[in-house]
C-alpha cells in the first residue's frame, strides 16, 4: 500500500523587484497553507526513511506583476520516521545556498538570484540553511469547499518551518505514498513571506514593481529505508 509525501518544501521564495520583461502571467495557484506560532515536534518512533536528497527538490514560485520567477532549492539531508504505516515524525534541511533559477538570461542569474540571496531576501550569507520538523501528520479531508490542488491528497502535514531565524507552524495537504522501503510526497501550497521577515517590496504604491507576499512551495520528496535495516528505531 503507498502513499505519497512532496516538499517542494520546503521551501519559498520570491522575487526581487527588478525591471523584468513582463510575461503576462496569473500567480501560480496552491493549497492555502495554515501559518500559526511554533508548536511541539512530533515524537519520531519506529523506522527511518532517509530522504534522497539527488532525487527531492523543493520549487518555490515568486509573483511580481504580470510575471512569475520560478526557481529551487536542494535538500541537504532529511529523515522520516514511521511506524505502523504512519508517519510519526520527520525533519528536513533546505540548502538555501543552492538556490537556482529556473528562467535563463543575464537578468535572472546575475541580478535576480544574488538579489534573492542577499539581505533583502533569504540572506543566504548569514542564514545557509532553512529546516522543516514535523509536528502532525493526519487524514486529509476535504470539506467540499476546500479541495487540494493536489491529486490524490491523503494527508494534512503540520510542521515547524525555520527561515532566516523565524520558526512558524504551517500546514498543507500532501499525497503521501508509503511501502515497506520507499515513501514518496507531493505538495503545492501558498505562504505569505512577509510571516519570515521578508517585506521587501511589498508595497503596492510601487506600481508594476510591486512584489506579492505570496510564494508558491512546490514540494517533490522521495524517501527510502537504508540498505540493510530491518526495524531501526528513529531517534
Amino acid at each position: 500500500m503507498k502513499k505519497s509525501f512532496t516538499l517542494r518544501t520546503a521551501g519559498l521564495a520570491l522575487v526581487a523587484g527588478l525591471a523584468l520583461a513582463s510575461c503576462n502571467q496569473a500567480p501560480k495557484e496552491g493549497d492555502q497553507a495554515t501559518i500559526t506560532d511554533e508548536k511541539s515536534t512530533a515524537s519520531a518512533t519506529g523506522q527511518t526513511f532517509v530522504v534522497d536528497t539527488a532525487a527531492s527538490v523543493v520549487e518555490f514560485t515568486g509573483n511580481g506583476v504580470g510575471k512569475n520567477h520560478p526557481g529551487t532549492f536542494k535538500l541537504s539531508s532529511g529523515t522520516v520516521a514511521v511506524a505502523n504505516n504512519q508517519i510519526t515524525g520527520g525533519e528536513f534541511t533546505i540548502n538555501i545556498r543552492s538556490l537556482s533559477m529556473k528562467e535563463q538570461g543575464e537578468m535572472f542569474q546575475t541580478k535576480l538570484k544574488p538579489h534573492l540571496l542577499s539581505g533583502d531576501f533569504f540572506d543566504a550569507e548569514k542564514f545557509g540553511t532553512a529546516t522543516f520538523e514535523i509536528t502532525k501528520v493526519e487524514p486529509y479531508k476535504s470539506d467540499g469547499k476546500d479541495t487540494s490542488l493536489v491529486e490524490g491528497a491523503n494527508f494534512s502535514v503540520s510542521g515547524n518551518f525555520t527561515l532566516k531565524g523565524v520558526t512558524k507552524n504551517i500546514t498543507f495537504p500532501a499525497r503521501i505514498e508509503l511501502d515497506d522501503n520507499a515513501l514518496e510526497a507531493e505538495a503545492n501550497f501558498n505562504i505569505d513571506r512577509r510571516q519570515w521577515q521578508m517585506n521587501y517590496g511589498n508595497d503596492k504604491t510601487l506600481g508594476d514593481q510591486f512584489i506579492s507576499e505570496t510564494v508558491n512551495i512546490e514540494l517533490d520528496l522521495e524517501a527510502k529505508k537504508p540498505t540493510g535495516t530491518a526495524t531501526a528505531s528513529a531517534q
